[in-house]
C-alpha cells in the first residue's frame, strides 16, 4: 500500500529579503544597525562592514536605485516579522452576512418566523441583509415594503441596528442590520426566573409532593391522615 501523504497546514507566506552574498548588485545605499545613513557603498565594503559587526546585510528596498541594504540581525528580524503577521491574523474579523427575503404582503405567522431567523442571526453576531421582493403591481407601492422593514427594525432594535436604511434596488428593497452589543446574550433575568419556576413545580407533577429539604423527615402515614382530616 502506498503511504498516506501528510498534509501540512497552510502557513502565511512572508516574503524573504536577499541577504549577504545573495545581494547581486555592485553597490548599495548602506544603513547601519541603528538606522544611520552611511551613504552609497560598494557591495564588498558593505558586506565587510556587516560582518565586522557580526551581523547580516539585508536588502530592504530592492526597487530603489541603488538598492537600500541595512545591517541587522536577520534571524531576529524574521522572528519579529512573523510575530507581527501572527498578531495581524489574530485581529482580523471575518464579516458574516446572512440574507432574509420577505414579501410585502407577508402573513403574521410567516413574519414571526422570518423575524425569528433575523434574531438568531443577530445573536450569532452576523449582519443580516433583509430584502423585500416586489412583484407585478406591488412595485407601485414601495412604501409598504419600507414600512415592513422599519417594523422589523423596531422589533429587533434591542439586538440589531440599521446600518443601511431601506433602499429600492430595481424590484427589490434592501435594508442592512448589524448586531448591537446586546446581541448574543443567551439568557436574561426573565428567562432565568421562568426556569426557576419550572424547576419549582417539578415535584408537583402527578399530584406528588416535593421531596423534603435538608434533614427534615417525611411525615408518617398517620400524620398524613390527620393533616387531610
Amino acid at each position: 500500500m502506498r503511504p498516506r501523504r501528510r498534509v501540512e497546514p497552510t502557513r502565511p507566506v512572508i516574503p524573504h529579503s536577499r541577504i549577504n552574498e545573495d545581494i547581486r548588485v555592485s553597490q548599495v545605499r548602506l544603513v547601519d544597525e541603528n538606522g544611520g545613513q552611511l551613504g552609497v557603498k560598494p557591495i564588498k565594503e558593505a558586506l565587510d562592514y556587516a560582518h565586522g559587526k557580526d551581523l547580516d546585510l539585508v536588502e530592504v528596498a530592492a526597487q530603489a536605485d541603488p538598492p537600500v541594504a541595512r545591517v541587522m540581525d536577520y534571524g531576529k528580524y524574521r522572528y519579529e516579522q512573523e510575530q507581527k503577521a501572527k498578531v495581524a491574523r489574530k485581529h482580523q474579523v471575518s464579516i458574516n452576512v446572512k440574507e432574509i427575503k420577505l414579501r410585502p404582503k407577508i402573513g403574521d405567522h410567516d413574519y414571526e418566523t422570518k423575524k425569528g431567523h433575523v434574531v438568531r442571526f443577530l445573536n450569532q453576531r452576523a449582519k443580516v441583509k433583509v430584502t423585500i421582493m416586489f412583484r407585478g403591481r406591488e412595485t407601485s407601492h414601495p412604501e409598504r415594503g419600507r414600512d415592513l422593514l422599519m417594523r422589523l427594525a423596531e422589533d429587533v432594535k434591542e439586538i440589531g441596528l440599521v446600518e443601511s436604511p431601506p433602499l429600492l434596488d430595481g424590484r427589490n428593497m434592501v435594508m442592512m442590520l448589524g448586531p448591537t452589543k446586546n446581541a448574543g446574550v443567551s439568557r436574561d433575568a426573565k428567562t432565568e426566573d421562568t426556569q426557576r419556576s419550572e424547576e419549582a413545580v417539578q415535584g408537583d407533577r402527578d399530584g406528588e409532593a416535593p421531596p423534603p429539604q435538608g434533614d427534615e423527615e417525611p411525615l408518617s402515614r398517620e400524620e398524613v391522615r390527620e393533616a387531610q382530616a
